[in-house]
C-alpha cells in the first residue's frame, strides 16, 4: 500500500459503516413478523418469505457482481450499491402489497449483495497478508453489530414508527453510508475505471475454479455454513420443547451468537500470535462443538444462551481463517474469488436446516446437535492442518 493510499484504520471505519447498513437491512424486519401479517393478512410462514425474499437473492447474485466490481472498481462497486440498496428499500417501505413488498426485499437482496462480499476484496488488495485477518475480523465486527441491531433495535423501533419507519430508516444508513464512502472515493480512494467484459469474466472464473486452493475454500465454507446456521430455525423449538422459553428467548440466543463474533474480534490479536491460524482454527472448532453440544443437552435457559454465545465465537475463528485465505487465492479477481466464496457459504446455508430437520427427525435434537459438533471438530481439523 503506497504512502498515500488510506490507512487501514481509515478503510476500516469507511468499509466497516458499509458493511453496517447492509447488516442492518437484512434482519430489520425480523420483529415485525406479526405486524406484517396483520396488515397483510398473511400467515407467519409466508411472512418468513421476506427473509429469503432478501438473502436468497444476495447469494445468487454474487458470480455477477464479483466480476463486475473487479473490472469496473470494487470501491465503485460497494458505492452503487449502497445508494442502489436505500432506493429499494425506500420502494418497501411505501409497498401498497405484500407482492410490492416481497419485489423490493429481492431487489434489496441482490443491491446488499455488492457490500460485504466487495469490501472483503477491498481489505485483501489494501493490507498485507501478514495483518489482514485482524483486519478483516474488525471489520467483521461492524457487519455482526448491524445484525445484532437490526433484530434487537428494530424490535423497538417498530413499536415506535411501525414497520416502514424502521424500513425508511434502513435506507437512511445505507444512503449515508453510500454518500460516506462517495465521499471518500472523491477525497483519494478513486481506483481506475474498467469495463465488464463477460468473456474476461468467465476465464477468470475458469481459473479461480481450477485451483484446487480455491475448491477446497469453497467446499469446506459451505459445509461450515450448513453446520453451524442449520441450526438458527430449531433454536425456538428446542427451547419450547425443553421447556426454556420461546420466540423472546429465541431471540437473545440468536444475538449471544452475533456477540460470539465481536468476543472472537476482540481475543484475534492475541490467539494469532500465540498459536497461529491452524490451531486456532481447530481451537474454533472445539469451541463450536461445545457450544452446540450446550444447546442440545441445556437444563436451563441460560447454558442455551452460553452455548450460542460459544458457537459464534467458534465459527468466526474458523470462518475468518477461511475468509482470509480467499481473499489470496487469485489477487488480480479477488472480488470474484470472495464472491464465490459467499456464494459457497449462503448456498450452504441454504441446505442447513434440510439437513438438521432429518436428522433431528430420525435422532432427536441433542444426537443431531452432537453430530454435527463432531462435523465440524473434523472439518476445523482437516482446515487447521492445511497450509493458510
Amino acid at each position: 500500500m503506497s504512502a498515500a493510499a488510506p490507512s487501514v484504520l481509515r478503510l476500516t471505519v469507511v468499509f466497516g459503516a458499509a458493511s453496517f447498513a447492509g447488516a442492518f437491512a437484512l434482519r430489520a424486519l425480523d420483529p415485525a413478523a406479526a405486524e406484517l401479517g396483520i396488515e397483510f393478512g398473511a400467515p407467519p410462514e409466508r411472512i418468513a418469505l421476506l427473509a429469503t425474499a432478501f438473502s436468497l437473492p444476495y447469494a445468487l447474485i454474487q458470480p455477477i457482481l464479483g466480476p463486475i466490481a473487479d473490472a469496473t472498481g470494487k470501491r465503485r462497486m460497494v458505492t452503487v450499491a449502497l445508494l442502489v440498496l436505500a432506493v429499494m428499500l425506500s420502494l418497501g417501505a411505501f409497498a401498497p402489497g405484500f407482492g410490492w413488498l416481497m419485489a423490493a426485499r429481492v431487489l434489496a437482496g441482490m443491491a446488499a449483495g455488492g457490500v460485504l462480499p466487495v469490501t472483503l476484496a477491498i481489505m485483501g488488495d489494501a493490507v498485507p497478508m501478514a495483518q489482514r485477518q485482524v483486519a478483516i475480523s474488525r471489520l467483521l465486527v461492524f457487519a455482526i453489530s448491524g445484525q445484532i441491531a437490526g433484530g434487537a433495535l428494530a424490535g423497538f423501533l417498530t413499536d415506535l414508527m411501525g414497520w416502514r419507519g424502521v424500513i425508511l430508516l434502513c435506507a437512511a444508513i445505507s444512503l449515508a453510508a453510500g454518500l460516506f464512502v462517495l465521499g471518500e472515493l472523491r477525497r483519494g480512494m478513486a481506483e481506475p475505471r474498467g469495463r465488464f467484459d463477460p468473456v474476461v469474466a468467465l476465464r477468470r472464473y475458469r481459473g479461480i475454479i481450477g485451483n484446487p486452493t480455491a475448491r477446497f475454500l469453497f467446499a469446506t465454507v459451505a459445509i461450515e455454513g450448513a453446520l453451524i446456521y442449520g441450526i438458527f430455525p430449531y433454536i425456538a423449538p428446542i427451547l419450547r420443547d425443553r421447556g426454556l422459553g420461546g420466540v423472546a428467548e429465541a431471540g437473545f440466543a440468536i444475538g449471544a451468537f452475533g456477540i460470539g463474533g465481536i468476543v472472537f474480534a476482540l481475543v484475534a490479536p492475541g490467539l494469532l500470535r500465540s498459536i497461529g491460524q491452524g490451531r486456532m482454527v481447530m481451537l474454533g472448532g472445539g469451541i463450536s462443538a461445545a457450544g452446540l453440544a450446550a444447546v442440545g443437552l441445556a437444563p436451563a435457559l441460560a447454558v442455551a444462551i452460553t452455548g450460542m454465545l460459544l458457537l459464534g465465537t467458534g465459527f468466526y475463528m474458523i470462518h475468518n481463517s477461511i475468509q482470509t485465505r480467499v481473499t489470496e487465492v487469485a489477487p488480480q479477481s479477488r472480488a470474484s474469488a470472495v464472491s464465490l466464496h459467499a456464494f459457497s457459504f449462503f448456498s450452504g446455508q441454504s441446505l442447513g436446516p434440510v439437513i438438521y430437520g432429518d436428522a433431528m427427525a430420525y435422532l432427536g435434537p441433542a444426537p443431531a446437535l452432537l453430530l454435527a459438533g463432531a462435523g465440524l471438530i473434523a472439518l476445523s481439523i482437516v482446515i487447521g492442518r492445511r497450509p493458510g
